[in-house]
């Protein structure tokens, strides 16, 4: 059953709760979600609710009708996200899981890791004690294989797994890997379920061979009941009358899986097909269904290999497989994980930079001397700071997230032309990039010109199309010149320092000028001088930590029903919370359909905003938190 607590619970009630079931037999898990605090509570016995109701903290009770129980959306209805070291399984990421079938010697593990390290897995698998059909086959290397598998995973920064076969493994094998996988033949042998469940550590279960999806998910609840807190369901196939694949994938179960539990979901194509070349193709087929990861088996020569060589994947196969993903993931919606650079430390975010030691990188979009990298210089105020260009919104987004830059700034909107749209979406699509910061700067024009050029020389002006908009007034004046676009405001003055041409000027900001040491004009040429901007700060969601925010950003989508954006707009209303921005966007793939972008100002303490999103989850459909920050 479940015990929905109530919001201001006392602690000594909590703890009254907790003792009652324990009274009656009653295994408890506490789960504290978006929407509400509750008790999980799993037992043989039988116990009439109304006992449990009328305890003191107790707002509600509700049976679960499915046979499992822990593993049940019934239970949990938001997605749970399972973290092995630095990688997540779960929410809006694909991660792929890639290695050899078994680990055959030290080189060849290591081979292996560095080349699906570099083509883009998360996380190194590779079997140590293997299961086979034929007791004259590899049986793997043992515990040999295990230190050889956590050098490789130590050499490229990825957490590794490989199947547990035996109880009598548990201590050597947890000792090793950061993940363990029950294959397919071992899912329904619960007693090696009861112990890896008590270990608690994270697991990888297999659908057997010919499982139903509930047989799938109650051995998922074997590992739940016993103590494991952190397990991803993996779909590899099951045994038809085919004969021509290895297995029959059922792709259908994904969406099915991931409707009646909240667990992860990752896919296996290799066991599933058998063949090498119909793996990339059932991969993506797995992830369009909303696989949340693969676990895909790779070799650096297959030919060679002493398990599973014809469905393991050459490196090149691989290579394009990964690239395949990506340009599939913003159709599903997700972004493909990545692992920040190995040796690349992060520190901790308190609204101010924190250097030690080596410089903090920060990615700008555009060339140097943008408007971008004067935000970023002024927000972080430090000598140790490395503006890192990129040449579009989204490279900034994807620098943060494989740690080749420590944080990203984007502008968010323009006090004239209005938001940025493009980033607004692209905060929707990178779920594991935060705003940990804001700052905002005024827009002032320079014309610039190279150091021979007079105002009389000029022919020609370059700028991004918004900095000829900005300045229509001043260059009115000069009806004989050329306007001409140009895809960034500081490139402009980098492509005329190029060219060396004193009749073609561009206009950008002043410290460009001084970048490329080209000639300032004339400064303040902008017609309107209330133009700001408004850039956000931005870093990983795992890496970042913001002292003192005062202010917050979510975003949501509303039931189709009347009232229902009223409804939303009543729980900031009744928490006193301040809005301060409100903004709707098109929902890509789902026409007329919409999410509201909010920006809210944070009470001191915190507290208000906090019950605020309890309750709005409750009215509003995908609430995300883009982050909690400082204005600067």
């Amino acid at each position: 059953m479940i015990i929905v607590l109530e919001r201001n619970i006392r602690d000594d009630d909590k703890t009254r709760i907790r003792e009652f079931l324990d009274q009656k037999g009653f295994r408890v898990r506490e789960i504290v979600g978006e929407e509400e605090t509750i008790f999980g509570a799993v037992g043989q016995l039988t116990i009439d609710l109304r006992e449990v109701e009328v305890l003191r903290g107790v707002a509600r009770v509700i049976p679960i009708s499915k046979p499992y129980k822990l593993a049940s959306r019934e239970l949990k209805k938001e997605d749970t996200v399972v973290r092995v070291g630095p990688v997540a399984f779960g929410g809006r990421r694909i991660a792929v899981i890639a290695g050899p079938c078994s680990v055959e010697g030290r080189e060849e593990i290591l081979e292996a890791a560095h080349m699906v390290r570099e083509s883009g897995a998360v996380m190194l698998r590779g079997g140590a004690f293997k299961p086979r059909t034929s007791p004259y086959s590899f049986q793997g290397l043992g515990e040999e294989g295990l230190r050889y598998l956590k050098e490789a995973g130590e050499a490229t920064g990825m957490p590794v797994i490989s199947e547990i076969v035996s109880t009598a493994t548990i201590d050597v094998m947890v000792e090793h890997v950061d993940m363990l996988q029950v294959g397919a033949r071992n899912m329904q042998n619960f007693e090696l379920l009861k112990v890896i469940g008590s270990r608690n550590v994270p697991v990888m279960l297999k659908r057997g061979l010919a499982a139903t999806i509930e047989e799938w998910l109650m051995a998922a609840e074997y590992l739940l009941a016993h103590g494991a807190e952190q397990v991803i369901l993996c779909e590899r196939g099951i045994r038809t009358f085919e004969t021509y694949t290895r297995n029959s994938l059922d792709i259908s179960s994904i969406p099915i899986a991931k409707k009646l539990s909240h667990l992860p979901v990752v896919v296996d194509p290799s066991h599933a097909t058998g063949i090498r070349s119909e793996v990339p193709p059932v991969a993506l087929a797995a992830l369009a269904a909303g696989a949340d990861g693969l676990i895909v088996e790779v070799h650096p020569r297959p030919d060679e290999a002493l398990s599973d060589g014809p469905q393991s994947l050459y490196p090149d196969q691989f290579e394009r497989l990964m690239r395949d993903i990506e340009a599939l993931s913003p159709v599903v919606e997700k972004e493909v994980q990545r692992l920040p650079d190995k040796g690349v430390r992060v520190p901790a975010f308190a609204g101010v930079s924190e250097v030690a030691g080596d410089q903090l990188s920060i990615a700008f979009q555009g060339e140097r001397g943008a408007f971008s990298e004067l935000a970023l210089l002024r927000y972080f105020q430090s000598e140790g700071v490395l503006p890192v260009p990129r040449p579009d919104f989204r490279s900034v987004f994807t620098s943060v997230l494989d740690g080749s830059c420590r944080y990203g700034i984007i502008p968010l909107e323009n006090s004239l032309a209005g938001s940025i749209h493009e980033n607004y979406d692209l905060l929707l699509q990178f779920p594991d990039i935060r705003i940990v910061g804001e700052t905002q700067i005024r827009i002032i024009h320079s014309l610039i010109g190279t150091p021979t050029a007079t105002m009389e020389s000029i022919k020609r002006v370059l700028s991004h199309p918004q900095g000829l908009a900005q300045c229509a007034r001043f260059l009115d004046q000069h009806p004989e010149w050329e306007r001409v676009p140009f895809y960034d405001t500081a490139g402009s003055v980098a492509h005329i320092a190029k060219v060396g041409d004193p009749a073609v000027a561009a206009i950008a900001n002043s410290e460009a000028a001084s970048v490329y040491k080209m000639k300032r004009l004339k400064d303040g040429i902008e017609t309107n001088p209330h133009n700001y901007t408004r850039f956000a700060v931005l870093a990983r969601d795992s890496e970042v930590e913001v002292t003192r925010p005062t202010k917050a950003s979510i975003l949501f989508a509303t039931p189709d029903t009347p009232g229902a954006l009223l409804s939303c707009m009543a729980v900031l209303s009744k928490r006193n919370l301040n809005l301060k921005k409100l903004e709707s966007r098109p929902i890509h793939g789902k026409p007329w359909q919409y999410m509201f972008y909010l920006d809210i100002e944070l009470p001191a303490d915190g507290g208000d905003f906090d019950a605020a999103m309890e309750e709005l989850s409750a009215v509003a459909i995908e609430l995300r938190l883009l982050g909690r920050y400082r204005e600067r």
